[in-house]
């Protein structure tokens, strides 16, 4: 068991700048890594959730290394983390991800913003983090932290520059329909499907005046699609119309020369006691079907119920009193290492949720040895 953790995560991070002086090393970076990861799988949401859990675990973790000075305080774990260079950790971190590479589902990356909202205090706001996800592997492929004075448009850009995109499709929502951001896809070798919102100005004008144009769907000019979802006292309709008649729309806006479909979805919501109706609008790059577009704008979501969703109901992170200097955003992606390795063991077993799964792992050494054990390559 030992070499395998040795050639994964904590080989994965030997690069990492220890922020200690010499001095105050009586425990080291691996030892405080080890230990900061495996309570993070197992349910600890705070540095004194961390120091219970190697007091309770301390004989396991002396599997793996020798930590001889016994069990860091928490205080030791709150400045550790503060200190640490975040932009390496989030380097190192999308290393590790890189030995995922040949068990990953790529073909879908969404990203979306999420904020920590308890992860400030007087001197520094909410951290607000930008995350790319695999839907169909349900894995994180990436983060970028979104400046105090800026916003998501300033770290997207970023975000995909560390990102293979050959043969995959980016969906992201309105705030990042940027024709720059387009481009950058492009010319990545991926695909896009963007929300459009009125953001942009005429853009989402013209697009939504052609799709609301009822003599263009009579001349099949707009192919549709409609599918039901019916479940928990509820009826879901969703009605995809797509059309690739898109060359006036790039003689109107030049810059927007990749666009080749444009998008409509009407869903309707209906329970005992009420209907609701909603209209949203895309803009895509590709050439597909309503039903695959449709397909595709769906799995999206599954960055909001299966990432933000899990981090928040499961692992805390909303709720979150890490909040000063580097700590939150190192935290952060120490989460979503963790839900890595949750999400590559759940995959392998049946009808285990996450919530269900790190329980496990906290009473069985055997369920923690496994997570751990994922292999990368």
């Amino acid at each position: 068991m030992g070499p395998t953790l040795e050639a994964s995560f904590l080989d994965s991070f030997k690069d990492l700048e220890d922020p200690r002086s010499e001095r105050n090393r009586d425990y080291t970076m691996s030892e405080i890594l080890l230990v900061t990861l495996c309570a993070a799988i197992c349910g600890a949401e705070g540095w004194q959730d961390v120091e219970d859990f190697e007091k309770a675990k301390i004989d396991y973790l002396r599997q793996f290394l020798p930590y001889k000075n016994g069990i860091p305080s928490d205080d030791t774990y709150r400045r550790f983390f503060r200190a640490i260079d975040p932009e390496k950790f989030q380097e190192l971190f999308r290393s590790w991800v890189k030995s995922l590479q040949s068990q990953i589902e790529r073909k879908l990356i969404a990203i979306d913003g999420k904020s920590s909202r308890h992860s400030f205090d007087g001197e520094t706001d909410m951290l607000h983090m930008v995350s790319a996800y695999a839907t169909e592997a349900r894995l994180v492929l990436a983060q970028e932290k979104v400046s105090e004075k800026s916003n998501e448009i300033t770290a997207i850009p970023k975000l995909l520059e560390w990102l293979d995109l050959r043969g995959t499709t980016v969906t992201i929502d309105a705030m990042g329909c940027q024709y720059a951001i387009a481009d950058q896809i492009i010319q990545k070798e991926g695909n896009y499907i963007f929300s459009l919102k009125g953001n942009q100005g005429t853009l989402c004008e013209d697009v939504t005046t052609y799709l609301n144009d009822n003599e263009l769907k009579t001349l099949n000019n707009i192919g549709s699609f409609k599918d039901y979802d019916k479940g928990h006292g509820r009826l879901e309709t969703r009605q995809c119309w797509v059309t690739h008649d898109v060359a006036w729309l790039r003689e109107r806006h030049p810059h927007w020369r990749s666009i080749n479909s444009l998008i409509r979805i009407d869903s309707t919501r209906e329970t005992k006691d009420k209907a609701t109706f909603e209209t949203r609008y895309y803009i895509s790059s590709l050439q597909e079907t309503p039903q695959k577009i449709l397909a595709t704008i769906r799995s999206h979501w599954a960055i909001e119920n299966n990432l933000h969703w899990v981090l928040d109901m499961s692992f805390g992170e909303d709720q979150s009193r890490i909040r000063k200097e580097n700590a939150p955003q190192v935290m952060a992606i120490i989460r979503h290492m963790a839900l890595n390795l949750l999400q590559l063991t759940k995959d392998k077993m049946k009808r285990q949720s996450i919530k269900r799964l790190r329980k496990m792992a906290g009473w069985d050494d055997n369920i923690l040895s496994n997570i751990l054990a994922q292999k990368f390559s």
